[in-house]
């Protein structure tokens, strides 16, 4: 029999991200108390009925300045989501289950599509066993000089979904998040989101990724602000160091509604912001409260009911989307984005300023061929200014060329697009920089045709371990030369499971599969040892491919050695996919799920 020893990570994440400015208010130190937590729902008084209180968006010009108006249904879509991957992963979202990857999964893909700079990080040193990753997002315009922190943590308990708690923070952070990439304004500061893992285990995630920043880095970040339970039922509206200059900007919206928001003395010291803190970074945020009780003068002035808890369902099975305080949600939101405008967003047009364009936008090529845009260029304020041009996005075998590579604005350059022979079919976003005095973007789609034949290929990366972990993503601890387990082929593998004890890893890979090739097939070596009962399905190891499973295997299959699995993917020729290995154990008894020597095969 064989019991696995915790699988440790890779090198921590190397913290290169940048940094914004605020004159940062001394930390104030903030003694254990319940941590907050707020519902997306509407306030409800105590007779039941639903209160108002001040408008829900303040008039343009106000405190908002010229920040969006976040659409809170696209916030609630999020939530729903959330709510569906717990409800599809046995009620939870906690760190170390696959809800919680799922949920990973869902806000990175918003994220990459939008344009992120998007890091998963794994939590390799204090984080629960089998935690998912922390996952990084930044906006990649901006002085790098000084970075703005926002975060939420993304992880539930293991009781329930956790849609207030917190999947409202991390919902409003993700949609703030797509707004300021679709408005795309000029940037005086860089934009840094953070969702953590392992929260409710502690502050973990958080607490990894501060102590993996380096004192450079550290001091780049001007203020952290943190979203904790921004939508209780019967909550209130409070806001993390209310006093401080980190705050005011968050102070002045709600101010500006009315809500005589209050400091938000529960859940100091016990969210994320503590981790900042702690090492000296300005913080604040908003919460709406989580079990502790709604005073009389408090019900008074917001709404709700006196002496009951602000979330009723907190840490339990009930904090589903039917948990939510919508109005509180709104303000919350609207409140997020006027405080990022404010303290990174480019208050007043550049003295020289220019507009950046490709037309075509779009170009369709054969493997082996080119095709050919005109980035055209404007100043629209000041003086005409010089623009280096340069692409970013492109795949393997694409390369990208401007004639000429820097213009005056107002002129235009020709944009070359060539592919290779073997360049996979797909379809591939590239973003197109223009950096002069400001910096702005375009985006040209690129779309490599595979009508014209398939050339056969294996597409897995390092589908034998040997090289590294790239370009495997997700618990990638678990490849190398582990004692206790053997390789099919060479010396390195992936183990997953193995512990005895409840735990979820997955390891993942994102290709593209040609559209003109007649099949694709996938192959790998795998071999399961247990020590559970061969007569039942008790621990399982899942392929999927996006969110859909095409193979379930479990310790009912486990043999001596290695056995070669296969599985067909010609239903998804011409499509971009992403492959997950996912293990998931019980409470006792181990099973080791060992992969090796993976292929993905065309023809």
């Amino acid at each position: 029999m064989v019991i696995r020893r915790l699988a440790v990570a890779g090198a921590s994440l190397a913290a290169t991200l940048s940094a914004a400015a605020l004159v940062a208010a001394p930390a104030v130190a903030a003694p254990p108390a319940d941590r907050a937590a707020a519902p997306l729902v509407r306030l409800v008084s105590a007779d039941g009925r639903t209160t108002g209180g001040a408008a829900d968006s303040p008039p343009r010009g106000t405190a908002a300045g010229s920040s969006p108006d976040i659409d809170v249904t696209k916030v609630q879509a999020h939530l729903a989501e959330l709510n569906a991957i717990a409800t599809r992963n046995g009620g939870t979202r906690k760190s170390s289950g696959q809800g919680y990857r799922d949920s990973v999964a869902y806000v990175k893909s918003k994220l990459q599509a939008a344009g992120y700079t998007v890091t998963e990080q794994p939590c390799t040193s204090g984080c629960a066993s089998g935690a998912g990753p922390n996952l990084i997002a930044e906006w990649p315009q901006g002085d790098a000089a000084k970075v703005y922190m926002f975060g939420s943590h993304l992880d539930s308990v293991g009781a329930g979904p956790g849609i207030n708690d917190n999947g409202s923070g991390s919902a409003a952070l993700l949609e703030t998040a797509l707004t300021l990439a679709e408005r795309n304004p000029a940037m005086a500061a860089r934009v840094r989101f953070g969702w953590w893992t392992d929260e409710e285990q502690g502050l973990n995630g958080s607490d990894f990724y501060v102590n993996s920043l380096a004192s450079a880095e550290r001091s780049r970040i001007k203020a952290y602000y943190n979203f904790d339970m921004i939508a209780s039922l019967n909550g209130g509206y409070f806001i993390n160091h209310i006093t401080s200059a980190a705050a005011q900007p968050m102070k002045a919206y709600w101010d500006s509604l009315g809500l005589q928001p209050e400091e938000n003395t529960e859940g100091a010291g016990r969210s994320d912001d503590y981790s900042f803190e702690r090492a000296g970074i300005a913080t604040s945020g908003y919460a709406m409260g989580a079990g502790a009780r709604k005073t009389s003068s408090q019900a008074a002035k917001w709404g709700g009911t006196a002496n009951r808890a602000y979330d009723s369902c907190y840490h339990q099975s009930c904090d589903t989307t039917s948990n939510i305080n919508s109005t509180g949600l709104d303000r919350s939101v609207d409140g997020i984005a006027a405080t990022l405008w404010q303290v990174a967003v480019a208050n007043s047009t550049p003295a020289n300023d220019f507009s950046l364009s490709a037309g075509p936008a779009t170009g369709t090529v054969e493997p082996g061929t080119s095709a050919t845009s005109t980035v055209t260029t404007a100043t629209t304020s000041g003086s005409a200014q010089s623009v280096k041009l340069s692409a970013s996005g492109a795949p393997s075998g694409v390369t990208v060329s401007f004639s000429p590579g820097t213009v005056t604005s107002g002129g235009s350059s020709t944009m070359t697009v060539a592919t290779a022979s073997g360049t996979a079919p797909g379809s591939y976003p590239l973003t197109v920089t223009g950096t002069g005095s400001v910096t702005h973007t375009t985006t040209y789609t690129l779309t490599v045709d595979g009508a014209g034949g398939c050339t056969t290929q294996q597409l897995l990366g390092n589908g034998g371990f040997e090289s590294g972990t790239a370009p495997w993503t997700g618990d990638t601890g678990t490849i190398g030369a582990h004692s206790g387990q053997s390789a099919h082929g060479g010396s390195r593998f992936a183990w997953l499971g193995g512990y005895g004890s409840t735990a979820t890893e997955s390891i993942g890979q994102t290709v593209t599969v040609p559209t003109g090739c007649h099949r694709a097939t996938l192959t790998y070596w795998l071999h399961i040892d247990t020590e559970e009962n061969p007569r039942a399905a008790y621990d399982t190891l899942k392929l999927k491919v996006g969110g859909t499973s095409v193979a379930t295997l479990s310790n009912t299959d486990a043999a001596t050695g290695y056995t070669q699995r296969t599985v067909d993917l010609t239903p998804y020729i011409g499509q971009r996919i992403t492959l997950t290995f996912t293990a998931t154990e019980d409470a006792t008894l181990q099973s080791s799920f060992v992969i090796d020597d993976a292929t993905l095969q065309t023809g």
